[in-house]
């Protein structure tokens, strides 16, 4: 006659169940920062910025600096600020910005877009083709231009 050990064979039980949640939990928790590394390389490696202007105002603590900043199709800028304001003008593609607070706004070549000091944004080509902005700053000297918010 068999005899089963119920208390013994509740506790394996128990113990595989456990062993079972804890590796689901490291392989979710893995994809996740694997998920999370691709997008944050995608950004750094599809967005690319070349500076153009940095020139002071002649006011006591402004300048300006003009950018033109090129981004893969697909690619979004993380979510930042700028110490000052900032006009933004499509060059080529078409870019969807949303500024914290509005309405996402799709902008095409030609057209041109202000986002004031501080105001929180991301922007992204949605189109199928590399898209191109010339962003001008108007900036607090001696301020990272760019601070990147959570």
């Amino acid at each position: 006659m068999l005899r089963i050990n119920t208390r013994h064979t509740i506790g394996k039980l128990g113990l595989v169940l456990t062993a079972a949640g804890l590796a689901a939990f490291a392989s979710l928790s893995q994809a996740q920062e694997t998920q999370a590394a691709s997008a944050m390389k995608s950004w750094q490696q599809g967005l690319h910025r070349t500076d153009l202007v940095r020139e002071d105002l002649g006011a006591a603590d402004r300048e300006v600096t003009q950018v033109l900043v090129d981004f893969d199709p697909g690619v979004t800028s993380p979510k930042h600020a700028h110490p000052g304001v900032e006009v933004a003008h499509v060059i080529s593609g078409t870019f969807e910005y949303q500024l914290e607070g509005r309405a996402p706004v799709t902008l095409k070549a030609g057209d041109s877009l202000y986002i004031p000091e501080g105001v929180a944004h991301v922007a992204k080509n949605v189109g199928q083709d590399k898209a191109s902005e010339l962003a001008t700053y108007i900036a607090r000297k001696g301020q990272p231009l760019l601070i990147l918010k959570e």
